[in-house]
C-alpha cells in the first residue's frame, strides 16, 4: 500500500478517522507515530498529505488524520481493456494488476467459451470488484477508479453497442493466436487511445473474430506460446505501454 486512499464521505472538516485495514497498515506496517505525514489520496480526486493526529497502537487499531489534498491525480489512462469473462479467481488478479498498470475502462463481456457458471460469481458485484481496483490504485499511487462495464450478451454488444464505442479509439486490437501480425505492427507509429481485447480460455471462436474484424478490430499474435488469460492480459498491456514509449507518447 503506497498511498492511503479515502472515500469522499469519510472526510469531515479536513479530518478522517480510520479504524479498518488502513489503520492497521499505518500502525503495523508503516509504524507511524503522532506527527508523521503520510501520502493520502481521495478516490477519484486529488492527492496530498495526511498528518497523524492520534492513533490507537493496539487492536482495535484507529488513526486520526488531518488531510490536505492539493495535487491533481495522474492523467487519465489511454489504454482500455475488453475482456471475455475469465474464471473468478483470475478476474480478481487481472482487475488489480491492470488497474496498477493504468486502465481507463474495462469491458467484461460474454463469449462462446466462457463458462455459464462464471456469471454467477460474486466478483461481478460492484462492492466485490471495487476492492480489487482499489488495491491496484494503492500499489500505483493513483486515485482514478477504472470504469467497469459488464455485458452478458455478446451479439447485442458487438452489433449494437460496439460500433459507437469503437469511434473513441485510434487502435482496436484483438489478441488471437492465429493473428497475422504483431502488436507493434498493428499499432504502428500512431498515438491515440487503445482498446485491446483478450479472449477466454480456449480463445475466441471464428464467429467472434469475424464480428470483431468487421468492426475494425485488428488481430495480432503474441507468438507461438499459448498464455493464460491473466498472463496474456498483463503482457499485452505492458507491450502497448512499451510501444507508446517507442512512439514518444504517454500511455
Amino acid at each position: 500500500m503506497n498511498i492511503i486512499l479515502l472515500e469522499k464521505n469519510e472526510v469531515s472538516q479536513d479530518h478522517v478517522l480510520l479504524d479498518d485495514h488502513r489503520a492497521k497498515h499505518i500502525v503495523k506496517v508503516l509504524k507511524s507515530q503522532v506527527g508523521d505525514v503520510l501520502r493520502i489520496g481521495m478516490l477519484d480526486g486529488d492527492v496530498g498529505e495526511g498528518r497523524v493526529e492520534s492513533l490507537q497502537p493496539k487492536f482495535p487499531f484507529a488513526v486520526e488524520l488531518s488531510v490536505t489534498l492539493t495535487v491533481s491525480p495522474l492523467s487519465s489512462p489511454v489504454i482500455d481493456l475488453l475482456l471475455a469473462l475469465p474464471r473468478p479467481i483470475m478476474l480478481k488478479r487481472i482487475l488489480s494488476q491492470v488497474t496498477s498498470l493504468g486502465v481507463g475502462r474495462i469491458y467484461i463481456i460474454n463469449a462462446n467459451r466462457v463458462e455459464k457458471s462464471f456469471w454467477e460469481a460474486g466478483i461481478l458485484e460492484p462492492d466485490e470488484y471495487r476492492s480489487h481496483l482499489i488495491q491496484g490504485l494503492e500499489q500505483a499511487v493513483d486515485t482514478r477508479l477504472p470504469d467497469i462495464q459488464i455485458r452478458q450478451r455478446f451479439r447485442p454488444f458487438i452489433e449494437d453497442e460496439f460500433p459507437q464505442i469503437a469511434r473513441d479509439y485510434e487502435h482496436l486490437l484483438l489478441a488471437h493466436p492465429d493473428g497475422k501480425g504483431s502488436l507493434a505492427k498493428s499499432m504502428g507509429d500512431a498515438a491515440g487511445r487503445v482498446l485491446y481485447a483478450v479472449g477466454p480460455e480456449g480463445g475466441w471462436v471464428d464467429f467472434e473474430v469475424e464480428k470483431f474484424s468487421q468492426r475494425g478490430m485488428q488481430t495480432f499474435s503474441m507468438g507461438e506460446r499459448i498464455l493464460k488469460v491473466d498472463t496474456a492480459t498483463i503482457a499485452i498491456h505492458s507491450r502497448i505501454m512499451q510501444q507508446f514509449e517507442r512512439n514518444g507518447c504517454a500511455g
